[in-house]
This record gives C-alpha cells, sequence and structure tokens, in this order.
C-alpha cells in the first residue's frame, strides 16, 4: 500500500507517483477485476444491478482511476520513464476492458437483470450496457472475437503512438531568430522566446510550435519569410513533408494502419463502414444524416466566406502591397484587416485580461448563475502551476477541480476537460462520492514578474473548458455510468462548453474580469463595442474550416479506402467547401488528434451538430435578460437542472426539451454568427 496509485481514500497523490508505481498498480488492480468478474459471471451469483456494481464496478472504477491518473500525468508531465511505464501497461488495460466488455457470461447476466427492479438512471446505464455489449463484440464468436481484441489492442497502441509522434515533432522544432527577424512581434511573446533561448545558453530567441508562441508569430511578425518557416513547420509536423531529421515521426503509415482496423472492426460487427459504428450512441441517425446536416451549413456559410475572402484579398493588395497572398500570410492580413477596420488589435485587448483577474470574473458568473460557491482547495499537484479548487452549495461539497492553465515541454497542445473522480452514490459503502475534473489550457505564462496575460480567445477556452467541467461537476446523477459527462451522447457533449463562451461576449459579465496589467483599469466600452463587432471578423470562413474538418472526418470513415492516400479525399473537400486552398505540401491530417487519438472519430461534426444545440440553449437567456443586461436567475436555474444536472441520465434530446420545451433550429447559431440574412 506504499503505492500511491493504490490509495483510494482521498485524492492522488500526484506529488509522490513514480513511473516504477505504474507496473505493479495497474498489475494488482487488473488481478483484482478479474477475480470480480469471475465472481459475478459464476452461476450462482444474482443477476442483481446493486449486486454486481457492488463486486464489479467498484474493482472496476478504481482501475479508472489509477490508470486515469497515469493517462493524465503521460499527457501533462510526459517523459520518457513514464512514457514508456504507460506504453508498457496500455496493451494489459486495453486487453482487460476489450475482454470485459465482450465477456458473454456478464452479457448474460446484464440480460438476466429485471429492468423493473431499476430506478431511472439505473434503467438508462443498463440500456447504455446493453448497447455497448454489442459494440464490444460479445456477440462475436470463435476466431471473430479473437480477431476483435487484437484490433482493439492494436489501436490504443497505434493512437498512442500517434499522440506522441505529434507532441514529438512538435517539442522537435526550434528556430533561434535575430532580433531583426522579430519586427511586430509582441514584446511578451519575444521576452519569453528570449528566456527560452538564454535557458538554453543559445543565441537569440526561441521560436517554438507551441500555440502561444506560434500563432502571435503568424499574426504579428512583420518578416514574411519567418512566418513561412514556421507555419511549414507546423502544417508538415508528422508527416512525410517534414523535414529529414523529424521523418521518424511520420504519421502516415500509422493513419492508414488505423483506419484499416477501424473499417475491419465494422465489418466484422455488422456495418458497412466505422461511420456507422460511430454513430450508433450519438444523436445522429446516420452518416449521411450527419453529411447532409454539413452541407447544409456548408451552403448556407459559403456566401459569407467568399466574402470574407473577397474583403481580405481587397486589403492586402491595396493597404499592404500583397498582391498574391501565400498560405502563412493570411492570419497576418486578417489581423492587419481586423486593426484597421476595428481600430483595434489583439495585443491591445490582451492587456486587459491578465489570468488571475479572468479566473475570478469566470467564477463570479458561474457562482450567480448556478448557485454555487468556487474557492482554492488542498492537493498535491503534478506541476507548481497547477492549482486545486471546490465547488460547494449552501456549505456542502459539490466538486473539485484542477486547474493546469500553462504551456510548457512535455505537455500535450489544446485544452481538454476530463474527470479524475465521477459522483457516485457507492455500492460498497453506501457513501456519496463527489466528482473532481482536471481542467487543462495552454497558455502563455507570465514573464517579468507580471501574471500570465489571456487573449480573447484564451478566456473563451478557459470559459469552454469550464462549461465541460460544470456537467461533470453539477451533476445530481449518483449512478457513475450515467452522472456527469458519462453516458452523454458524443454529439451533445460540447453544448455545455459551447454554452459558456457566449458570456465571454457579454459586457455585464466581461467587465468584471478585466484589469489592465500596468495600472488595473478596467477594459473601456469603446474597446469592448469594437471587439463586439469584430465578433463575427470572418465568421463565414471559420465556419466552413470547421466544416471542411468534420466533412472530411466523415467521408474518411464511410467512403474512403484506407490502402489509399487520403490526401486526394482531402484535397476534394476542401474543394468543396473552403474557401482558401491549403499549400499542396501541407498535411494537417497528420497532427488531427482528435480523430485518430482523442476519440473523435466520425465524431468531430459534433462541435457543429452541438453548436447548434448551444446556441438555441443561450437564447433562451437572451429571451429573459433583464433590463441591467445580467442573466435571469431562474433561466440559469432550469438550464442547470435540465442540462447540467441530468447528465446522460435521459437522452441529451430529452433535456434540451426539458430546458427548452421543443427540438433546437439553425436559427439562433446562424444570428449569433452574422449569417442570419442569407440562406
Amino acid at each position: 500500500m506504499n503505492n500511491p496509485l493504490l490509495s483510494f481514500d482521498d485524492l492522488p497523490r500526484f506529488d509522490q507517483i513514480a513511473p516504477s508505481h505504474v507496473a505493479p498498480a495497474i498489475d494488482a488492480l487488473l488481478a483484482d477485476a478479474n477475480a470480480a468478474l469471475e465472481t459475478v459471471t459464476a452461476a450462482h451469483f444474482p443477476a442483481q444491478w446493486s449486486a454486481i456494481a457492488c463486486v464489479l464496478d467498484v474493482s472496476i472504477e478504481k482501475i479508472g482511476r489509477s490508470w486515469g491518473v497515469v493517462s493524465h500525468l503521460n499527457s501533462v508531465a510526459d517523459s520518457p520513464e513514464l512514457r514508456a511505464a504507460y506504453n508498457a501497461a496500455l496493451p494489459k488495460v486495453t486487453e482487460f476492458f476489450t475482454r470485459l466488455g465482450a465477456d458473454e457470461r456478464l452479457y448474460a447476466k446484464y440480460k438476466a437483470i429485471d429492468v423493473a427492479t431499476l430506478n431511472t438512471e439505473q434503467r438508462q446505464a443498463h440500456k447504455n450496457a446493453m448497447r455497448n455489449f454489442v459494440l464490444g463484440g460479445a456477440e462475436l464468436v470463435g476466431a471473430a472475437r479473437e480477431r476483435f481484441a487484437a484490433i482493439q489492442e492494436r489501436q490504443a497502441e497505434l493512437s498512442q503512438k500517434f499522440s506522441e509522434n505529434a507532441l514529438d515533432a512538435t517539442d522537435a522544432f526550434a528556430y533561434y531568430a535575430q532580433e531583426s527577424e522579430l519586427a511586430g512581434v509582441p514584446d511578451d511573446v519575444k521576452q519569453t522566446a528570449l528566456a527560452a533561448a538564454k535557458a538554453e545558453e543559445k543565441p537569440g530567441y526561441k521560436l517554438t510550435l507551441k500555440m502561444p508562441c506560434y500563432l502571435p508569430v503568424l499574426q504579428f511578425a512583420h518578416s514574411s519569410a519567418l512566418r513561412e518557416r514556421l507555419y511549414r513547420a507546423y502544417v508538415t509536423r508528422a508527416s512525410d513533408q517534414a523535414p529529414g531529421e523529424t521523418l521518424q515521426y511520420d504519421n502516415s503509415a500509422l493513419i492508414a494502419e488505423i483506419l484499416s482496423l477501424r473499417l475491419e472492426e465494422a465489418k466484422l460487427l455488422g456495418y458497412a463502414n466505422f461511420g456507422e459504428v460511430s454513430l450508433v450512441p450519438k444523436m445522429a441517425e446516420s452518416p449521411q444524416h450527419v453529411i447532409t446536416f454539413l452541407r447544409d451549413l456548408a451552403a448556407r456559410a459559403r456566401p459569407f466566406a467568399e466574402r470574407d475572402l473577397a474583403d481580405l484579398r481587397d486589403f492586402a493588395t491595396q493597404q499592404l502591397k500583397l498582391n498574391d497572398p501565400q498560405a502563412w500570410d493570411w492570419t497576418y492580413v486578417s489581423e492587419k484587416f481586423k486593426e484597421a477596420r476595428y481600430a483595434f488589435s489583439e495585443q491591445e485587448v490582451k492587456q486587459y485580461f491578465p489570468a488571475p483577474k479572468v479566473l475570478s470574473g469566470l467564477f463570479k458568473i458561474v457562482e450567480s448563475l448556478f448557485d454555487v460557491r468556487i474557492g482554492l482547495d488542498q492537493a498535491p499537484v503534478w506541476h507548481s502551476d497547477v492549482a486545486f479548487y471546490r465547488i460547494e452549495r449552501n456549505g456542502a461539497l459539490v466538486g473539485q477541480f484542477y486547474l493546469d492553465p500553462s504551456a510548457r515541454k512535455g505537455k500535450r497542445g489544446g485544452a481538454w476537460m476530463d474527470d479524475m473522480r465521477s459522483r457516485w452514490l457507492r455500492p460498497d459503502t453506501g457513501l456519496l462520492q463527489t466528482p473532481v475534473a482536471h481542467l487543462v489550457c495552454n497558455f502563455a505564462q507570465g514573464v517579468d514578474g507580471k501574471p500570465a496575460l489571456l487573449t480573447h480567445d484564451d478566456v473563451t477556452t478557459l470559459f469552454h473548458e469550464f462549461g465541460h467541467g460544470l456537467q461533470h461537476m453539477l451533476t445530481q446523477v449518483n449512478e457513475r455510468d450515467v452522472s456527469g459527462i458519462s453516458g452523454v451522447e458524443w454529439d451533445a457533449v460540447e453544448l455545455p462548453s459551447q454554452f459558456m463562451e457566449n458570456f465571454c461576449w457579454e459586457w455585464n459579465v466581461l467587465k468584471d474580469m478585466t484589469a489592465h496589467v500596468d495600472n488595473g483599469a478596467p477594459l473601456p466600452r469603446a474597446l469592448f463595442d469594437k471587439m463586439l463587432s469584430a465578433k463575427n471578423f470572418q465568421s463565414g470562413m471559420q465556419t466552413v474550416r470547421q466544416i471542411e474538418m468534420a466533412l472530411f472526418d466523415m467521408l474518411l470513415h464511410t467512403g474512403h479506402d484506407p490502402a489509399l492516400d487520403l490526401m486526394p479525399l482531402l484535397r476534394q473537400v476542401r474543394k468543396e467547401v473552403a474557401v482558401l486552398q491549403a499549400p499542396e505540401w501541407s498535411r494537417t491530417a497528420h497532427t488531427f488528434s482528435h480523430i485518430f487519438a482523442g476519440g473523435y472519430a466520425a465524431g468531430y461534426y459534433s462541435y457543429k451538430w452541438a453548436e447548434v444545440l448551444s446556441a438555441d440553449a443561450y437564447a433562451a437567456f437572451e429571451e429573459t435578460a433583464g433590463n441591467d443586461g445580467l442573466p435571469n436567475l431562474q433561466t440559469g436555474r432550469k438550464y442547470r437542472e435540465a442540462i447540467l444536472e441530468s447528465g446522460g441520465s435521459r437522452p441529451a434530446m430529452a433535456s434540451f426539451k426539458a430546458f427548452r420545451g421543443r427540438e433546437p433550429t439553425l436559427d439562433a447559431l446562424l444570428r449569433h454568427q452574422g449569417m442570419a440574412e442569407q440562406t
């Protein structure tokens, strides 16, 4: 019991966990889980929900929590030793859960449960479990069952390698620029780059492909050559077009094998393609349903995207003397055009968003809207940047969360929320277990003793991830498999996150989270009005970009032959949807981790799908806002109860209807994005 990964009495002892703990902990937990599986599948064991939960679910939850900690550390604190330990344990964990999901004895036991004895939450969890047994291969026999298990293990290995390659290819790039090359780059970005070079005892400024460095260079650097250098490195990462010394990270072969295995898995389960498998537990009815939805939205958005591009071209020609902008120029042109049209820059806005002030503003709106209190708490953490918080209502603990905001080497890019522990009325103790979440971002760190400064996009990202966290932490469902985010259809899981983004555009919310980093002055209303005017700047282009990725994903998993190069399909989709074509050598699919390593395979459309839900849900707040512009607390309570607290205990559409009283429509989304006047 000296192994911190085998301690479940309290929160994880992140400060004590070492790679050497992984193998013995996972082996011990798997042994216990296998024994539990044998116990509950014995002929004499009762086919009762609570009896099975007391033995098997308790054991499985321990594996989930311990392996979740290891997986989390693998994402935020990668090291050669931890990676080796993770990869050694991954096949064992995958094999167990694959075997568990296909165990015909357990499937039979679940079939024998009298559904009439279950409460509403348990019935939904049972229904999901029966569906998952079928998708997990429980009805396969003989060689097909063995092959299905082998496919699952190999897919887990390939997805992990894909993720590692994307991280390593990103970390491998560094360009040490001279100051003369950095004209236009914001001072805080330059100071961070200078400090990074000095730390390595290198001359110049260390530029990387991490987003807090990469994006400002593309936005602000006057040097087209510098922008090209970083852009080319970024869009060829982990591909056959990358520099020779990083070709070891090429994901091409992994992608082909992943797609081939997914198609084989689908055929084993009796489906025509993986897209059909992916949609079984989702809201969308079929791949064609999704494809029609995306193409309909593309048709509505494309005229706006074409207008956006025409405006950009005119500005580039007339104001910047760029007659033929290249792929690496468009971000710079966009930023200059926005500054000219709306008379402000992202860099100007950023000075008003110190991270601590933003966080306190976020907490304030959440506290008032959802009747909770958020405060600092104490727990061991994995890095000094990480803070731990608790959420209470009427003095009672509701949930807790870790916040890891900063970009750093060895940390996967992007932003995400995952669950460390779910709300559960434990069958073994009868005690209520409260939920705990990880909220992870990749913001720039503060420099020269000043707090980190967030762009408005960063602020939106923070609100987005916190929206996921709220659904996980505010749930009132006591059945673990359908509490919080568990059991929520994948194409509805982005509803609470995208819903929260709307508050970043409300003056009465935003004004409370701004204070200029140098003098503490709040964001001027005039500057906010300019931001608001620019809110839908290039929304047409942004919409078709998301549709391009979503349509590519769905077509890749329905009609594409995995033996063929995927680039012709991507070019075909771009030709159909995009208004800006990427260079021939661009290989962005090779770091498309969402679909090759992140659970969004044939599901990337979920972002646009859920955006329809979230925009319509937020429209309820617009319709009921007071004269002061502040959200109506009764609407907040109704949203909390109907959407956040119900978790996966009922279909997402039922939750949406409980809140809005009807099914969602596209109208609010098109209006929010400035595309309502034309269809």
